[in-house]
C-alpha cells in the first residue's frame, strides 16, 4: 500500500476542498453545510513521482449530541490510527477556537507525524495577520489556500520529505488490474452495511437515516482483490430537495460510469420499484455487468409472502428483455449469502471479457439468423444477414452485415441478442448489436 495521509479538522475548514486539490477531481463533496463529510474517503495523489493516498474525514465535534456524530468521530479515529502523517487544519478568517486545541490535544495522543495547515489564506497579507496558530503547540504552519491552490506545493514538498524518512511499505503493482465492484440502490437498502459485513467491521457508518452515506466511499477488499465502492442511495428527481441530495445522486452517476461491475442492491419488503428500474436502465446505458442483490430477503422470508422462485420471476419479467442477469438473496446484516456475491461479480467480470471468434459466432448465428429472417413492410425486398463478427471493443459488440440494415427492426435486434445469450455465456453483461450495409 500507499503511505497514508489523513486531513482532520473541526467542521467548514475546508478538508473536502483541499482533499479534492490533492487527488486532483472532485471526489469529495464540497458545501457551505458543516457536516457534509461523513464516512472516509480515499483519493490517490502523486508529487515529484511519489505517489501517497489521502484521506478525507467527517467534521471532527469534541462534544457528541447524537449516535450520527459518535460515528462520525469513530471514523476519524480510525483514520488517524492508520495514517502515516496528518494534516491537522485550520482556518484562519475564524482563528482558533476551543475546539481546535482540544484536536490539537487528541491528536497529540496518537504520536502521530503532524503538519499544522492553515486554510483560506487567500491573499499574501493574510499569511502574517494572525501569529495565535503558533499557540497550538507546533513549531511550524503551512499556509495555504485550498480553493485556488496557494502555498499547496510547499505542503506537498514537506510531504515527499517526510515520506523519505519512512519505511517503504509494499505497493500494489502498477500493472496489475484490480476491478472495482460498485454497490448501488436507492436509499437505506443496506449498502453500506453490506461492506461492513464484508469487512467483519465497522468500516462504513450505518444508521436508519436515509441519506447517511453522502459520497462515493472506495475501499480494497484484501481477501479478494478488488476495490469494493459503497454510494449514495439514488432518489426520484423529485424528491430531491437540496444541492447536497443533488450532488450525491451525481457522485453515483459517476461511480457507475467508472465500475467494472455494479451489484444492485434491492429491499426485500419493498419490492422492486421504479426507481430500481431507472438504476437498472442507467447501469445497462453503461454497459456495466449487473448483478441484482435481494436484501434483508430473511425477514420477508420469515412471513412466507413469496418464495425466491416467485420473487425472481418477478423481477425477471420487470426487466425483460435484459433478464439473463444473477439475482442473489442475501441478508447483508447477517451476512446470509454475501460469500456467493464477489464470486459471482468476477465471474460477470468474466463474461463481459467474452471475446468470440468469428467464425465460431457465424457457424452458429447464419442458420439461425437464415431460417428466422427479419420482415420488412418494403415489396420485392427480402433482407439477408450475410456475415457477423464480434467488434474488437472493452465491452461486447456485435456487428451484422445485411443488404437492407435500414429496415431492420428492434424487436429483431433484440431477438438476435437473445439468441447469442442462448448460445454463448454473456450472463449479467449488456450487448450492443449493430447492423451495416454490406
Amino acid at each position: 500500500m500507499n503511505y497514508i495521509v489523513s486531513i482532520v479538522g473541526r467542521p467548514n475548514v475546508g478538508k473536502s476542498t483541499l482533499f479534492n486539490r490533492l487527488v486532483g477531481r472532485r471526489k469529495a463533496i464540497v458545501h457551505a453545510t458543516s457536516g457534509v463529510t461523513r464516512d472516509r474517503i480515499y483519493g490517490n495523489s502523486e508529487w515529484n513521482g511519489v505517489k501517497f493516498s489521502v484521506v478525507d474525514t467527517g467534521g471532527f465535534s469534541v462534544y457528541e449530541n447524537d449516535g450520527l456524530e459518535k460515528e462520525i468521530k469513530n471514523q476519524i479515529f480510525m483514520a488517524i490510527k492508520e495514517s502515516d502523517v496528518i494534516l491537522f487544519l485550520v482556518d484562519i478568517k475564524v482563528g482558533i477556537l476551543d475546539v481546535d486545541k482540544e484536536i490539537a490535544k487528541i491528536l497529540r495522543k496518537y504520536q502521530k507525524l503532524i503538519l499544522l495547515v492553515v486554510n483560506k489564506v487567500d491573499r499574501g497579507e493574510s499569511v502574517y495577520s494572525d501569529t495565535d496558530f503558533f499557540r497550538l503547540g507546533f513549531e511550524k504552519c503551512y499556509c495555504i489556500s485550498a480553493i485556488n491552490g496557494s502555498g499547496t506545493g510547499e505542503l506537498l514538498d514537506k510531504l515527499i520529505e517526510i515520506f523519505k524518512f519512512l519505511k517503504k511499505k509494499e505497493k500494489i503493482s502498477e500493472s496489475e488490474f484490480i476491478p472495482r465492484f460498485s454497490i448501488v440502490g436507492r436509499p437505506n437498502v443496506g449498502k453500506s452495511t453490506l461492506i461492513n459485513s464484508f469487512l467483519n467491521k465497522d468500516h462504513h457508518i450505518v444508521t436508519n437515516i436515509s441519506g447517511t452515506t453522502r459520497d462515493s466511499l472506495d475501499v480494497f477488499y484484501k481477501k479478494w482483490e478488488c476495490i469494493l465502492v459503497d454510494t449514495p442511495g439514488v432518489k426520484k428527481k423529485s424528491k430531491i430537495k437540496n444541492n447536497l441530495e443533488f450532488y450525491s445522486t451525481m457522485r453515483t452517476f459517476q461511480t457507475i460510469e467508472y465500475a467494472d461491475v455494479c451489484l444492485l442492491m434491492v429491499d426485500a419488503g419493498c419490492g422492486w420499484e421504479k426507481q430500481d428500474m431507472n438504476i437498472f436502465k442507467l447501469v445497462e446505458k453503461n454497459h456495466k455487468g449487473i448483478i441484482i442483490l435481494v436484501n434483508k430477503w430473511d425477514l420477508l422470508y420469515k412471513n412466507n409472502y413469496y418464495t425466491q422462485k416467485d420473487y425472481e420471476f418477478f423481477i425477471r419479467k420487470k426487466i425483460y428483455p435484459f433478464d439473463n442477469v444473477p439475482i442473489l438473496f442475501i441478508s447483508a446484516k447477517n451476512k446470509d449469502g454475501i460469500h456467493n456475491i464477489i464470486p459471482m461479480a468476477y465471474q460477470v467480470l468474466k463474461y463481459r471479457k467474452n471475446r468470440l471468434k468469428t467464425n465460431i459466432l457465424n457457424k452458429i448465428m447464419l442458420p439461425i439468423l437464415k431460417k428466422n429472417p427479419p420482415t420488412t413492410k418494403k415489396k420485392n425486398k427480402f433482407i439477408t444477414i450475410k456475415y457477423c463478427t464480434q467488434l474488437p471493443s472493452y465491452t461486447p459488440k456485435f456487428i451484422f452485415f445485411s443488404n437492407f440494415p435500414q429496415h431492420i427492426k428492434k424487436s429483431y435486434k433484440r431477438f438476435v441478442e437473445n439468441k447469442i445469450r442462448d448460445h454463448f455465456d454473456f450472463i449479467g453483461v449488456p450487448i450492443q448489436i449493430f447492423f451495416r450495409k454490406k
